[in-house]
């Protein structure tokens, strides 16, 4: 391994950044070989797929996403009919509809597959509002 250069004159300094992140004990721990910045989730950090199939409507859920990481909505099936994706604070006591910028978001009128959010709140769960006329859909929530 080769040496660092020199500090030389003028400044007779080199200011030294190092990236820290929180350790077991909620303290800054240097990032390092022995401590890596975290990148992405393992699998034992994903939570199981909410998985299932309806033909009545119905209140799926509680989905408890892993923090910051994306969650997709994947619904298929002859069903005629509405879902929405709802958050939920309180266990599931009450359900607050998604929106972005005031807008309905994670509603749906048919097939789909797409992301509908990113939790960065400990202990939101997500739910599938289902309002089914006729046929079957059937539902996954994952990431």
């Amino acid at each position: 391994m080769s040496q660092p250069p020199p500090i030389q004159a003028p400044g007779g300094l080199a200011p030294i950044v190092a990236f820290g992140i929180e350790d077991e004990y909620g303290n800054c721990s240097v990032v390092s070989g022995i401590r890596p910045l975290p990148t992405r989730l393992t699998p034992a950090d994903v939570p199981a797929a909410l998985v299932g199939t309806t033909s009545t409507s119905t209140l799926v859920g509680p989905f408890e996403p892993a923090l910051n990481a994306v969650v997709y909505c994947t619904l298929s099936g002859d069903f005629e009919g509405s879902v929405q994706v709802a958050r939920s604070t309180d266990g599931g006591e009450t359900l607050h509809p998604l929106t972005v910028a005031g807008s309905t978001w994670g509603a749906f009128f048919g097939p789909a597959c797409e992301a509908v959010w990113q939790e960065s709140e400990e202990g939101a769960s997500l739910w599938l509002d289902c309002s089914i006329n006729s046929g079957s859909l059937e539902y996954r929530v994952s990431q």
